[in-house]
């Protein structure tokens, strides 16, 4: 589906009315080479986020970098492969960069502050809500928070575009009204004349298999690595209703463009119809690492999708992985598609005993009937599954 100049424009109003954005600022965007950290860079950045600000925005920023300058101030060339150095290097390059970014704030009289965050502290309930409390007073007050991953403590987390995922996450915690990815090349680019030259996608509405291919069709040496990670990201934002725009943030003046509405980038944006997502089905659905699965039957499909029924143990036809009561699985249907996210009442061992039971047998099967359901609908997301093909351009 391609998208008139006209169309385009509307689209673009809603990111224009954005009050809340989440600026995610790419390693490629800050770094220049062996000598580190381009000030300059920053302080085209900074000033930008200043100028959104004296609007009246409120700005948190994700920001890559901290290996980087690591890296150029310990001398290493290469980027390192052993866990050990890379988190050295993040431990001496964080420090470096948020002094960069204060030292150009400052200038602003805009005072920043660092959150460092890993997948647990979004995970565990508790943390989740701490984090956003500190996030949502922060901006009360005017501060511009800047984020990075806590690479010193996250074993799993070093590792290419998870600070792309990590600013959808933080857009979803805030309740953002835009995501904004800067990268090294002004959106995502399609091939033309038979590749011999690439044209701006304006506006994709869906991240389907014919987006992927179009992205794996063409590749440059800056930007694909992370680009498909940038429209994963994207596309969990726009589930929730958050539009996100990919962007050259080597652009001097890059997001105050982007902030009236001109075409820049790539918009990836879902369905605006959409209704809001409650927060705690935010937090089961997209900060959860799921611990197992649970597959259905067709009637708990439809039930599920259709009518916004709980999930029974009738409906459950297969159980796989082991977990504790309270964790959060999948839900497959039939044909192995995922159809959602959610939290059960019962563990795996106890789902296995009365999967395809009515609900009547549990008390006889397990000796007690804490829940009716194995997963009740208030602690369940479904996702929404789009089968035509949404590609702009």
């Amino acid at each position: 589906m391609k998208v008139s100049s006209q169309e385009e424009i509307q689209l673009r109003s809603r990111v224009a009315a954005a009050r809340r954005i989440v600026v995610k600022v790419g390693t490629r965007v800050l770094m220049g080479g062996p000598q580190g950290i381009k000030p300059d860079r920053v302080r085209s950045i900074v000033t930008d986020v200043a100028r959104l600000k004296s609007q009246g925005r409120a700005l948190a920023m994700v920001s890559s970098g901290a290996i980087g300058c690591g890296m150029a101030a310990l001398g290493i060339r290469r980027r390192p492969t052993r866990l050990p150095e890379l988190q050295m290097a993040a431990a001496v390059g964080q420090t470096r960069l948020m002094a960069t970014y204060q030292r150009f704030f400052s200038r602003y009289r805009i005072l920043t502050a660092q959150l460092l965050l890993t997948h647990d502290d979004l995970r565990n309930r508790q943390r989740h809500l701490n984090a956003r409390n500190t996030l949502m007073a922060l901006l009360r007050r005017g501060t511009v928070p800047i984020i990075n991953e806590n690479d010193v403590v996250a074993v799993d987390e070093i590792k290419v575009g998870d600070n792309d995922f990590l600013a959808a996450l933080v857009a979803m915690l805030i309740s953002a009204d835009l995501l904004v990815l800067l990268t090294t090349t002004n959106g995502v680019r399609r091939p033309q004349n038979g590749g011999k030259r690439t044209v701006r996608v304006p506006v994709i509405r869906s991240v389907t298999p014919e987006v992927r291919k179009l992205i794996g069709r063409h590749r440059d040496h800056l930007s694909v690595g992370g680009m498909e990670t940038k429209l994963e990201a994207a596309q969990m934002a726009a589930s929730v209703g958050i539009p996100t725009v990919i962007a050259d943030g080597r652009r001097k003046m890059c997001l105050q463009e982007i902030c009236s509405g001109a075409p820049v980038g790539t918009l990836v944006i879902g369905d605006s119809r959409q209704p809001t997502l409650p927060a705690r089905k935010r937090w089961i659905a997209f900060f959860n690492r799921p611990q197992g699965t649970l597959v259905i039957d067709e009637g708990a499909r439809d039930a599920l999708r259709r009518r916004g029924r709980s999930l029974l143990p009738i409906g459950v036809r297969e159980v796989r992985g082991d977990f504790p009561a309270g964790a959060v699985v999948d839900i497959l249907d039939p044909q192995g598609n995922l159809l959602g996210r959610g939290l059960v009442d019962y563990s795996s061992e106890q789902i296995r005993l009365i999967k395809g039971k009515a609900t009547s047998a549990i008390p006889e099967i397990l000796g007690t009937r804490d829940y009716d359901e194995v997963i009740h609908r208030d602690n369940m997301m479904l996702f929404d599954q789009q089968e035509e093909t949404n590609e702009s351009a």
